[in-house]
């Protein structure tokens, strides 16, 4: 008898587990994607929702002591020295395209290493950074505020521009590079709480872009209150998505 009769049907059971298999690897990912864009809304929701929105609220006040109490403008003051500039420069240029590139980067890893959970990962941290971005902006549109100077003059550090687009989104309060930097930080504590490793260096990451970027493009108020709305942006997308893992 043909040795092949034997391994036909072998190979026809194969395929079929093949098949199944790519079809449910291609279900999953329209899941997380579906997933993605549906728990946005709920998400922002949620980061104003109860606690959460008390911590808003201490941003503000903490942001209110700092312009009004002049720490703000002391702290520009004593912060623009060469050296600080020197180091935490790269801040800028990492914490605006890390939020970018990681995620997607983390996404391909996934995709060619068919590992669900890596790509599980690179949507968490593409959400936790789009809503930073999202709610960051927003404050700007309404609050904005004057970015410091390039040089030691006035103190403007109390001048915001209350309304709707009177300074944009790329300056004032909060700090978005901050509150995404947090966002990222605190999405990635919640998934691995227990692994010392992650939130260390997270919380390194997020604290060297925040403080980076205090001096230089922000006042210290916009780096505490974007650490602040930032933290609570992760533990809220960490938690949606831990629910699905």
């Amino acid at each position: 008898m043909d040795e092949h009769y034997f391994l036909y049907p072998a190979q026809e059971v194969r395929l079929f587990v093949d098949r199944y298999k790519n079809k449910k690897a291609f279900y999953d990912r329209i899941y997380r994607v579906k997933y993605f864009i549906f728990s946005l809304p709920k998400n922002i929701f949620n980061s104003f929702r109860g606690r959460n929105f008390s911590l808003h609220l201490l941003a503000w006040v903490l942001t209110a002591v700092l312009v009004i109490s002049g720490f703000d403008w002391y702290y520009f003051s004593s912060t623009r020295a060469y050296s600080f500039n020197n180091l935490f420069f790269p801040a800028i240029i990492v914490g605006g395209i890390l939020p970018i590139i990681g995620p997607l980067l983390i996404l391909l890893i996934g995709r060619l290493r068919r590992d669900k959970k890596i790509e599980m990962l690179a949507w968490v941290l593409g959400q936790a950074a789009l809503v930073g971005y999202l709610i960051s902006s927003s404050y700007k549109a309404l609050t904005g505020r004057i970015p410091p100077p390039h040089t030691i003059v006035v103190d403007i550090s109390n001048q915001f521009n209350f309304g709707f687009f009177k300074e944009g989104i790329f300056w004032g309060w909060p700090s978005s590079h901050t509150t995404v930097a947090f966002a990222m930080a605190f999405a990635l504590i919640t998934l691995y709480p227990k692994n010392k490793i992650v939130r260390f260096l997270s919380f390194v990451y997020a604290l060297y872009i925040g403080i980076g970027v205090s001096f230089d493009i922000h006042w210290f108020s916009e780096f505490i209150a974007g650490a602040i709305i930032g933290a609570v942006i992760g533990i809220v997308v960490g938690k949606s998505f831990s629910q699905k893992t």
